[in-house]
């Protein structure tokens, strides 16, 4: 008798953990991919250079005297000259640099996706960040992506997986977040979500990326931050609300971009999204990782 309910109980059993090891599949085939975006080509490791463009003209090239210097041998010593006016940023490439000499006005990111300028390894492109306009510079050579040793995980545990309520706004607000390289950028919060985590009733607010935007972003801080994750924080996202419900996975919990470049822009969690729990699912810090000046002083 006794053997025949142990055989019911494991038969019974059998189906969850199934569910369980193909959850955790899951879970560790989208680490391997967010791991191989942030290798790639053109991912956040490549980041090398950051130039915030003053009125007027911004040299460019590999010889030292240039505004915006890049690396040694990736480029003639004057390649260009980008040319400010305030709201518009053209390019002038300069005859005999190993370019096609031509003249054009570059569209920013803050459109969506911005021209790129390659020069071999090297691609430049305009940002735009609170009414500031800077270049940014990939290298595909970079030190940062060369000495990368991996990303470090918790465990997967169902348990981060939760189910919360989404309250919507009557009219989204304009929330202002705290960027990492100082200053504040205006986003959407279309409200926010209410959910229980260990044994406490939380909350957490979302903002938009852009107003076509299919995902929430979870800009969030919790009590492991700055002892076994990312001092600033750590990004969730999550697929829109269906039905008045949002998923909130916390074994996807990813450092933010600035966490791997000091030339990233990252926005830092508002104060309404400081977790007062130990959120031990996700990603968690490494030793490679990278915090710029403002982001260290604002959580040290």
């Amino acid at each position: 008798m006794l053997g025949t309910l142990r055989l019911l109980v494991a038969a019974l059993a059998l189906p969850c953990l199934a569910g369980d090891s193909a959850y955790e599949r899951e879970i560790l085939r989208w680490r391997a991919a967010h791991e191989a975006e942030i290798k790639a080509d053109d991912g956040w490791l490549t980041v090398s250079g950051l130039f915030w463009l003053r009125p007027g003209r911004n040299t460019f090239g590999s010889g030292p005297d240039n505004d915006i210097v890049l690396p040694r041998g990736s480029a003639a010593a004057r390649v260009g000259v980008f040319v400010f006016d305030g709201h518009r940023v053209r390019v002038l490439m300069e005859p005999g640099a190993g370019m096609p000499a031509r003249e054009a006005l570059l569209k920013s990111d803050r459109g969506g996706q911005p021209d790129l300028l390659h020069l071999g390894d090297v691609t430049l492109y305009l940002i735009e960040r609170g009414g500031r306009y800077a270049i940014r510079m990939k290298d595909r050579n970079s030190v940062l992506r060369r000495n990368f040793q991996g990303l470090r995980w918790y465990p997967v545990k169902p348990a981060w997986r939760v189910e919360a309520r989404f309250v919507p706004y009557d009219t989204p607000k304009s929330l202002r977040v705290a960027t990492a390289v100082g200053g504040e950028e205006a986003y959407t919060c279309p409200g926010y979500v209410v959910f229980r985590l260990q044994g406490r009733e939380l909350q957490l607010h979302p903002v938009l990326e852009s107003p076509d935007s299919k995902q929430l972003l979870f800009i969030f801080r919790d009590r492991t931050s700055g002892k076994e994750t990312y001092p600033a924080g750590r990004f969730l996202y999550t697929d829109l609300p269906v039905r008045g419900r949002v998923t909130l996975d916390f074994n996807r919990a990813e450092n933010p971009p600035c966490a791997f470049t000091p030339y990233a822009t990252c926005p830092l969690p508002p104060r309404e999204n400081r977790l007062p729990v130990f959120v031990r699912a996700g990603e968690r810090d490494s030793a490679h990782h990278v915090t710029s000046g403002a982001a260290r002083a604002r959580y040290p």
